[in-house]
């Protein structure tokens, strides 16, 4: 009888229940479609061709990969945040949490002998296995540029330059990018000596601006008196270009100087840019990833919970790989500069070479004849039959949602209608021959 119950049970789960679960998605993860796809499309459009103006050239990387390219000592996100499962020999591989390391495996492999400056940007979904309560997408789409063999501030500034200018590409304005420099916070670690097991602790405190926390931790340590006071200059090193000044000031160390040095050179190169204005310095910035080694940098704006561009130096990751390269890059999350710009009321151009046809019975030979010319001019075009009961309206609302500025519609074979979207105008014509003509861009080809 149990045995009986539970094969209901299970007859059940597999009913209409079972199918209505299925049509969701997991927790992370969420379908886009219709003209939010189209919109995310355009705007990766614009932002790519930001990077193709500045030399860079396309790669794409596989979406998943040995577990190794990203464990622990690439200085990735920690395992258990990745998606891992085996494949048929047991080789343990990952959906990719992050793109840099997968293209620094990749100018290992491809660029090896390479001396010249490589410049590459790729746009590649990431999968991040994160808590629930973050409330973030694990699966997001990331658009960024690499550049490898220079170690210059020129390099440096190009990139931030880059990301200045992926803002203002899609019609932001209000945002700043937020630089930092890890060998400053690094060379402070040096100087007072902090122990390693104390300066994990630190990172973590200055990297989450937790500045009551770090002064309650560093209390009970073996810091010294002039190194905790240093350390608590951590929370007011953020602003202009004049924070610079204050900061080497506060040391005496030569990796930490250097630093501020390289910083104040990269700021002289983005005046030059005409972008200083778009720019702070934050030298308590501290990334999760330990991979960066130098300059470090975040582009905020609003309607965001997080940074939208992030992105740094990594001179040591492609040695691990075998190639010892300096390098640096960035990644623009999509999904949350699409979010900014729709809480910012910025519009999306969604208009489209799209054309849509109807036809009622009798007229569908003249309709595919018209669609196909469409076609050859490199206009994509739908043919609907117009259904008996369907309003009109709804037509025009598939046009509108499609960015389509006009709809033919063949009443029968020899009444034909192009009909404005935008204004709802029927305009009779005389002829497709005449409908063709009408059609901007088809006109004297």
């Amino acid at each position: 009888m149990g045995v009986l119950c539970k094969n209901q049970n299970v007859h059940e789960e597999k009913g209409p229940n079972m199918n209505k679960k299925l049509l969701h998605t997991p927790e992370g993860v969420r379908d886009i479609y219709d003209g939010e796809y189209n919109q995310k499309i355009k705007i990766e459009e614009q932002l790519l061709e930001v990077l193709k103006l500045y030399g860079y050239k396309r790669i794409q990387t596989p979406m998943f990969e040995f577990f190794d390219i990203f464990n622990r000592d690439k200085g990735s996100v920690s395992s258990k945040e990745m998606y891992k499962f085996f494949d048929r020999e047991g080789n343990t591989l990952v959906l990719r949490p992050d793109m840099t390391p997968s293209i620094a495996r990749c100018v290992a492999k491809y660029y090896e002998e390479e001396e010249l400056p490589i410049r590459l940007c790729y746009k590649g979904n990431t999968f991040i296995n994160n808590s629930s309560y973050q409330g973030k997408l694990k699966e997001t789409t990331q658009l960024g540029a690499e550049l490898v063999n220079d170690n210059s501030a020129g390099g440096d500034a190009e990139m931030i330059a880059m990301a200045i200018e992926s803002f203002l590409s899609v019609g932001i304005e209000d945002f700043t990018v937020d630089i930092g420099q890890v060998e400053f916070y690094q060379g402070i670690v040096d100087e007072f000596h902090i122990k390693e097991e104390e300066e994990e602790r630190l990172r973590e405190l200055i990297r989450n601006k937790n500045f009551f926390g770090m002064e309650e931790f560093i209390a009970g340590t073996e810091i010294s008196e002039e190194g905790k006071q240093v350390i608590l200059k951590f929370s007011e090193l953020y602003g202009g270009v004049d924070i610079l000044e204050t900061a080497k000031n506060l040391t005496c160390n030569q990796m930490a100087c250097r630093a501020v040095e390289h910083l104040e050179n990269v700021y002289r190169i983005l005046s030059i840019y005409g972008y200083d204005k778009y720019v702070s310095f934050d030298l308590g910035m501290l990334h999760n990833y330990n991979y960066y080694t130098g300059i470090i940098f975040k582009g905020y704006t609003y309607g965001t919970g997080d940074a939208v561009i992030k992105g740094g130096r990594y001179d040591s990751l492609l040695a691990q790989f075998g190639k010892n390269a300096p390098s640096i890059g960035f990644a623009i999350n999509v999904d949350e500069l699409l979010l900014a710009m729709r809480s910012q009321k910025i519009p999306i151009e969604n208009k489209s070479d799209r054309r849509m046809i109807i036809y009622r019975d009798g007229a569908y030979p003249a309709a595919v004849k018209l669609a196909d010319k469409y076609r050859k001019h490199g206009i994509a075009c739908e043919v609907m039959h117009l259904r008996q009961g369907k309003p009109f309206d709804h037509y025009f609302e598939i046009a509108e949602k499609e960015g389509m500025d006009c709809i033919c519609y063949f009443e029968s074979e020899d009444l034909i209608w192009l009909i404005t979207t935008e204004t709802k105008k029927f305009e009779k014509m005389s002829s497709v021959e005449e409908v063709y003509e009408r059609i901007e861009g088809i006109k004297g080809k």
